[in-house]
């Protein structure tokens, strides 16, 4: 008769022990201690079938456990505001100020009165100083919704007069057109796919106009026979004019000239600015609305602007990011190409130092997230084989590259300086011959 204790899955760990363990306890604090009990027992169960030894069933416990949603990824594929990977990453700052508000916090409540205040005060004061020229400010919860917002306040049963060569599609299959239309409002379409003139806007403005509207076709260029009406000739035919810049831009930027940024866009004299939060300005998803006291005060008190508000979370990342030294974004923006060569450098000499074939080539960087359409930064990136691009996207933690042209290529631009260390471990863990 054979000795029973010899058999490993006579020694199956307790459920308890190991709940107990350090990581499992954790794991159960996070998500519930069912959920981390039923990837006990799997792993209990695979030991009894004499697939694990005993002492791996922790380890199994935990791949077991479904993953955190979503994951932190490091973006090295060249593109600051990757739509894919959430666009904008939140300075520390914003991040820090989203664990504070994850709590309970005085988002409605003035501390010193012990009063009802009113909502998100901070952000929208740190907006209101970040564009000077707004005579008011609001923030509802994404671009799209700053324009459903003035569409539903100002033109309900009217018309909005906007240029055909405007009305884009935003992404994923939302089209402005649909959009506006789904208030109520009606549109007015002048000029064509390629030219508008300010007399095409002129002949259609008359009393039944709610605003005219210029978006900028901020995912796409036209160039050759074109012409477009600047917004300082539309803010004179005596309606108001509504004004979507898109990329959250608050003021001119050097390497962006031909993007247009809300203090600019209010000097030339719009009614009414929207931009995105999560773009150029490198904070939380948000729509903002800059402009007339009374347009803005107008949409406020709107009723559809209570299903539209933002969370107490993103006022709080909000703010931060606007009374802030600096974003991800900016940096990676403004990042200088020889100091991301020589980065780029370093990390492919650690990598051959452990006998992998890296090169450092000349790559180009783009803004991405429907801003800036043809401007290209120079930059530089590790080439490697293709094959390299799953085994990094599906590891932990995931690194995203750009395949070009049969190689995979990884552009630091957006990868923070203390991830390096990760992304040289990733590279190397992946079990291929170059």
């Amino acid at each position: 008769m054979g000795d029973g204790h010899a058999d490993p899955r006579r020694r199956v760990p307790r459920t308890d022990a190991l709940l107990a363990a350090p990581r499992l306890a954790a794991a159960v604090r996070i998500l519930g201690r069912d959920r981390v009990r039923a990837a006990v027992r799997q792993a209990q169960d695979r030991v009894r079938r004499g697939e694990l030894d005993p002492e791996q069933a922790t380890e199994a416990a935990l791949a077991g456990l479904p993953p955190a949603a979503p994951r932190a990824v490091l973006n090295a594929t060249g593109v600051l505001l990757h739509t894919n990977l959430g666009r904008a990453a939140l300075s520390d700052g914003a991040v820090a100020a989203l664990v504070a508000a994850a709590g309970h916090t005085d988002v409605e409540l003035d501390l010193d009165s012990g009063r009802r205040a009113r909502r998100g005060r901070d952000a929208l004061a740190a907006l209101a100083a970040a564009v000077p020229h707004a005579e008011a400010v609001h923030v509802v919860n994404n671009g799209a919704a700053a324009l459903v917002l003035a569409a539903t306040a100002l033109a309900v049963d009217a018309e909005i007069v906007v240029s055909r060569g405007e009305l884009v599609e935003i992404g994923d299959g939302f089209r402005l057109p649909d959009l506006l239309t789904s208030t109520g409002a009606r549109l007015r379409e002048v000029g064509t796919t390629n030219r508008s003139t300010l007399a095409d806007y002129a002949d259609a403005v008359g009393p039944r106009t709610g605003f005219v509207l210029k978006v900028h076709p901020s995912n796409f260029q036209v160039t050759g026979f074109t012409s477009a009406v600047p917004v300082r000739s539309l803010a004179g035919l005596g309606v108001p004019l509504v004004v979507d810049i898109g990329s959250g831009l608050l003021a001119p930027d050097p390497l962006l000239p031909a993007e247009p940024d809300a203090a600019s866009t209010l000097r030339a004299g719009a009614s009414l600015v929207t931009a995105s939060g999560d773009k150029l300005l490198g904070g939380p998803q948000a729509g903002l609305l800059l402009g007339a006291a009374g347009l803005v005060d107008r949409l406020r008190r709107h009723p559809l602007a209570r299903a539209l508000r933002v969370d107490k979370l993103t006022l709080a990342a909000l703010a931060a990011t606007l009374g802030g030294a600096g974003t991800p974004t900016r940096d990676a923006l403004h990042t200088d190409p020889a100091v991301l060569r020589a980065r780029t450098e370093r990390l492919r000499d650690a990598l051959a130092a452990d006998g992998r074939k890296v090169e450092v080539v000349p790559a180009v960087a783009v803004v991405g997230g429907g801003g800036a359409p043809g401007v290209e930064l120079d930059s530089w990136a590790l080439s490697l084989p293709e094959r390299y691009a799953r085994p990094l996207r599906t590891g932990e933690p995931p690194v995203l590259g750009r395949v070009s042209q049969g190689r995979l290529l990884l552009d630091l631009r957006c990868v923070p300086d203390e991830a390096d260390a990760a992304v040289r471990a990733a590279v190397l863990a992946v079990a291929v011959d170059d």
